[in-house]
């Protein structure tokens, strides 16, 4: 089959503006399908700080951590330390690393509706898994089966979302991710609410319940096309200009975005197996650059291990349970809201701004928080604080969840996802995953014992990383909204420091493609 002719570079100091940039039905639908992953990596986030605090779970696999609990004189900071309780946490992520690595290969094969099936499916297992253990070994492998389902769409997901949506739109409709991984979160931290009535096994309700968002993931892969720069890539234009058409309206000229498209493609091509070895290339520099610090630094912020152990520190702080789960419940609610605030915002205000002042905001609540908890407990052997200074934390803790939600928590998806070149977009949203999933890992396994060991002192910790990387954020991320992922390159170009790199990107294409 003939290929379509290539379209002229984009390149120099223009932008495309294409024609058939406006938002219809069918992407709105298509997306919010594949948008839907995000549930069971939240409801995974949400269902396991709140598990990992039931007495009927503890009084099943960890009686000793409940007898700990129960002591006198037991540290307050240190209630929960034991390594297995944690690694039934953290076994998901390493799981979610592997599977993220072999998708990048996986999906340059199959396309990206094939892997997000397969995640779904895998995800769907793990909860089967996980409902009926009768041991700690049948948790792990649940836990690790669900971790291959994370890792699968979590590769997968943003990166169709990307690639489908309209330029000018795309931060928005990439932000939909993190809006059902919100709204996983807050179901499963509502479910842990009510299953921590029912004496002795309403922590299986609870982790069964992870297979009805799986069934919505499987369900909405069977039903989303793949996207035209998967479909080109593995030589079907003929369907890739269809599945763009359709995505961008009867009517809409599509015809330079997919010559763009095309070309994007070709170079691709070109050196089908090169992509990690060109990231190697000075030219590739700032992009390796990104791929490593936007996940680091979104791990350091402590968001991840406070979404999962919110219920443990709320009971640290002195809550009991149902009320320690009904804080981490209003958590989800404050995050759910701000991301749906962002979505409408980070189209207009740009990634640079909601990057600079949710790191502000988020700084600044950190300090707080430890402030409040190094002159209220701990102090003179109490195991809890006064009520009016834990109900302080609680809102603290709002308020930087609610500055997270503004800015790290939905550009962490939308960045990544936007800035790589097509021939090593697979594989870099392949890197940027299991770094950050391998930091959740380290994290989720260690946070109770530096919890235990720190003290208040964790979140001045998590507070100095806050303002490592706002600095990073306002020195070296470039401005992307509104720019095609096609002409993506010009904006490295003008940057007053990568612009020394960008030139080398040509250079370094060329030889690979020898």
């Amino acid at each position: 089959m003939a290929r379509p002719p290539l379209a002229p570079a984009v390149g120099g100091d223009r932008i495309r503006s294409y024609g058939g940039g406006r938002v219809t039905l069918s992407v709105v639908v298509t997306c919010l399908m594949a948008a839907s992953c995000g549930l069971i990596f939240g409801y995974d986030i949400g269902v396991s700080g709140g598990i990992t605090q039931m007495e009927s779970f503890l009084e099943k696999f960890f009686p000793e951590v409940l007898k700990g609990m129960k002591g006198a004189k037991r540290d307050a900071y240190c209630k929960y330390d034991n390594q297995m309780l944690t690694a039934f946490t953290s076994s998901l992520y390493i799981a979610g690393v592997l599977s993220s690595l072999v998708a990048s290969r996986v999906t340059r094969r199959v396309g990206r509706q094939a892997v997000m099936l397969t995640g779904g499916a895998l995800f769907l297992a793990g909860s089967a898994v996980n409902a009926a253990a009768v041991n700690i070994a049948m948790l792990i492998v649940g836990r690790m089966l669900l971790g291959f389902g994370v890792g699968f769409t979590a590769q997968a997901a943003p990166l169709y979302l990307a690639e489908t949506s309209p330029a000018k739109w795309r931060g928005a409709f990439t932000t939909a991710y993190h809006v059902f991984l919100v709204i996983g979160t807050l179901a499963a931290t509502v479910a842990n609410y009510f299953t921590n009535r029912i004496p002795g096994w309403g922590w299986r309700v609870s982790l069964g319940l992870a297979g009805v968002p799986a069934i919505v993931v499987v369900l909405g892969a069977l039903f989303v096309p793949d996207t035209p720069s998967s479909l080109v890539l593995r030589g079907d234009p003929d369907r890739a200009r269809a599945a763009l058409q359709r995505i961008r309206g009867a009517d809409a000229d599509v015809g330079d975005e997919f010559k763009d498209i095309v070309l994007a493609v070709e170079e691709a091509r070109r050196n089908d197996e090169g992509a990690f070895e060109r990231l190697r290339g000075k030219g590739y520099r700032h992009y390796l650059v990104m791929m490593v610090a936007i996940p680091t630094f979104f791990d350091l912020t402590g968001m991840i291990v406070i979404t999962v152990f919110s219920p443990v520190l709320f009971r640290t702080v002195g809550f009991d349970s149902q009320k320690a789960i009904l804080g981490s419940v209003i958590l989800s609610l404050v995050n759910l809201f701000a991301v749906v605030v962002s979505t409408f915002v980070v189209d207009r205000a740009g990634r640079r701004f909601l990057f600079l002042a949710g790191g502000v905001a988020m700084m600044l609540c950190q300090v707080a928080v430890a402030w409040i908890l190094a002159d209220h407990l701990g102090g003179h052997h109490a195991t809890t604080m006064a009520r009016n200074y834990a109900k302080g934390v609680l809102v603290l803790m709002c308020l930087y969840t609610c500055s997270f939600g503004m800015s790290w928590g939905p550009l962490k998806w939308v960045v990544p996802s936007e800035i790589y070149p097509v021939e090593i977009r697979s594989a870099g949203q392949a890197m940027t995953v299991s770094i950050a999933l391998s930091l959740s890992f380290a994290q989720t396994q260690v946070f109770i014992t530096l919890l235990c060991a720190m003290k208040y002192a964790i979140f001045i910790f998590y507070a100095g990383w806050v303002l490592v990387m706002t600095v990073f954020m306002a020195a070296l991320l470039p401005e992307t909204k509104g720019v095609p992922l096609e002409a993506m390159r010009t904006v490295w170009a003008k940057h007053w420091y990568w612009r020394r790199f960008v030139g080398d990107a040509k250079q370094d294409s060329q030889v690979n493609c020898l």
